[in-house]
């Protein structure tokens, strides 16, 4: 008898063995995410209710736990929002050991996530949290766990290497990762690395990875075009912005009123020139082109706080006339500009 019952208790613990963690703390779990019910949430409920407790939670072995109560999965855009939340949280406690652990512990539990997007997105959470040698580690690990290392896997190493702001691993990845890997770089890739060098102060490299797109026969498009114009603009290296938009137009990307945005909200947030964002502002409407209503009001303020009252108004009655369903918002702003 003695015998049979140690027999039971041994396969008992077998079993529990072949469970993965998130199912043997599934109940307990569950009650983190809906202690006041015994009624089971779906995958959206679970999502948001972990999104409302990540906001004002703390304690990072608390944060861990939310996350795995809900079951995250890099397929919901909620949940991409809630890991990332959990990640700048966990890295503001330095709880850098724990952000380890933790995506360890789901690669090494849940087989749903052994795949290139949750494995991308987790190389992206590294750098999100400095820890770009984790992250170079698990692009390395890739084929280990059975996913395949390719152009979205590299622009997520990218993307870590920008995140982390190493912007000099951003060029070296660029540089050497393609061809040690076997890797086609794509138009994210180029964007990326676009992206990097403006952030970096180094915009004008930015015209080798366009020479290079174009001999890879990758057509830059509106982001490519856009995001160098903001670096530009950033650095104050006015006669490139107008290369770019020749540029523009000898590779028949079209100058969209997203264009018309980029160049007013460089202009007013980098050297303060409201007087030059407002000519830009005035030749996109001339094309029937509004920029939103943020870019607008900033402007406004802006014009009106450097003495210009008149041209602030004049650019709230145009908007007005043009969508006279926001001029009660506009209004709003009118009353407080100085008289």
């Amino acid at each position: 008898m003695a015998s049979i019952t140690k027999l039971r208790l041994l396969n008992s613990c077998n079993r529990q063995k072949l469970f993965p963690v998130y199912q043997i703390q599934a109940r307990h779990l569950s009650s983190i995410l809906n202690p006041d019910s015994s009624t089971p949430l779906s995958s959206k409920e679970k999502s948001r209710a972990a999104l409302s407790l990540l906001k004002f939670e703390k304690n990072p072995e608390r944060i861990i736990e939310i996350c795995r109560a809900a079951s995250l999965t890099p397929e919901s855009h909620l949940d991409r929002v809630a890991f990332s939340i959990a990640i700048s949280k966990l890295t503001e406690l330095n709880y850098f050991e724990g952000i380890r652990n933790f995506i360890d512990e789901l690669l090494k539990t849940r087989p749903d996530l052994n795949n290139e997007k949750f494995i991308s997105n987790a190389i992206i959470y590294y750098g999100q949290a400095g820890l770009l040698t984790n992250a170079f580690q698990l692009f390395d690990k890739m084929p280990e766990l059975g996913a395949v290392q390719n152009a979205k896997s590299l622009n997520a190493l990218l993307f870590s290497c920008m995140l982390a702001k190493k912007y000099d691993e951003v060029k070296r990845v660029y540089l050497d990762f393609p061809q040690k890997y076997g890797i086609k770089p794509n138009l994210d890739t180029y964007n990326t690395v676009i992206k990097s060098f403006c952030e970096s102060g180094s915009s004008s490299s930015c015209y080798s990875v366009t020479a290079e797109m174009i001999r890879k026969k990758c057509k830059p498009n509106a982001t490519t075009f856009g995001t160098m114009i903001a670096g530009f603009y950033k650095e104050e290296k006015f006669e490139e912005v107008g290369k770019v938009l020749e540029m523009m137009k000898k590779y028949e990307v079209p100058v969209t009123l997203g264009t018309y945005n980029i160049r007013i909200q460089s202009l007013w947030r980098g050297s303060g020139d409201f007087k030059a964002a407002l000519e830009v502002c005035k030749k996109s409407m001339e094309k029937d082109w509004f920029p939103n209503f943020s870019t607008m009001k900033l402007l406004v303020e802006g014009l009106a706080n450097s003495d210009k009252v008149d041209e602030a108004k004049e650019i709230i009655g145009k908007a007005k006339e043009k969508f006279p369903k926001n001029a009660d918002m506009w209004n709003e702003v009118e009353e407080k500009l100085p008289k």
